[in-house]
């Protein structure tokens, strides 16, 4: 069962396409992870489905609801971190926790177990401005995780960790949908952390998806195109350097 559909789902700006037709498939309780070079239109993607920015063209469905008519009912089901998270810095991580826990209407007790969740129970009365870069990553997926939301959208939330920091958030992550019965749609340019993040991945270029499917489907896509099949990286690479020489021989 999908969770979240588009269909031919378009976004402009002026004379450059964002988002080109894209058509998604999200299946309820996997980790979705979006990948793609800078620009390839995953942010502007996300924040679509936030209602942050408005569709030029095509449609989205999320947990059985259409945007725009269900844009308050699907925003109430949806945990998000888009970007650099921004935090009051004269605020500790736990008040600034606590502004979003009021406004969702939750119980105190939900953020002690955000904090918890991310390793940030030791700092929470540390002040939002003395966090690290890595921290605050922390301290935006501690936000996205309050009230236990049935979808996570998440954009990049490992920037900026060290690789302790990576690994615990991969594995948070890759917990979730069983921990919580939610589903994760997370981009990431760590492309060997994908690999053991996610069920099914979805691959952007020029705001185009170019395929979608399993890790398995992908190998077996790349095999039958003569691209690499070792690990996903050279993959990826492969698949994004042949979509460039195409656009490059049609222009």
């Amino acid at each position: 069962m999908n969770i979240i559909e588009t269909n031919n789902l378009t976004k402009t700006y002026g004379d450059f396409t964002a988002v080109n037709e894209i058509s998604l498939h999200i299946q309820k309780g996997h980790v979705y992870g979006f990948l793609g070079p800078n620009g390839a239109g995953k942010s502007t993607t996300m924040k679509l489905f936030l209602g942050l920015t408005q569709p030029t063209g095509g449609s989205f469905q999320i947990d059985g609801k259409t945007y725009p008519k269900d844009r308050v009912p699907i925003l109430k089901t949806i945990g998000s971190f888009i970007e650099a998270p921004a935090f009051y810095g004269n605020l500790t991580g736990e008040e600034n926790l606590d502004i979003i826990r009021k406004i969702l209407g939750l119980p105190r007790q939900s953020v002690t177990d955000a904090l918890e969740l991310v390793g940030l129970t030791q700092f929470k009365k540390r002040l939002a401005k003395r966090y690290s870069l890595g921290m605050k990553q922390r301290l935006g997926l501690a936000g996205a995780l309050l009230g236990r939301p049935p979808i996570l959208i998440l954009d990049e939330p490992t920037n900026g960790l060290d690789p302790v920091g990576i690994h615990e958030i991969r594995s948070l992550i890759r917990s979730l949908p069983q921990q919580f019965n939610c589903t994760v749609l997370v981009s990431s340019h760590l492309l060997s952390e994908m690999e053991l993040m996610a069920d099914d991945i979805g691959i952007l270029n020029h705001g185009q998806l170019l395929f979608e499917g399993t890790m398995e489907q992908l190998r077996q896509t790349a095999k039958a195109n003569g691209f690499p099949t070792d690990n996903l990286e050279d993959t990826f690479l492969a698949m994004i350097d042949d979509d460039n020489r195409k656009r490059g021989q049609i222009r």
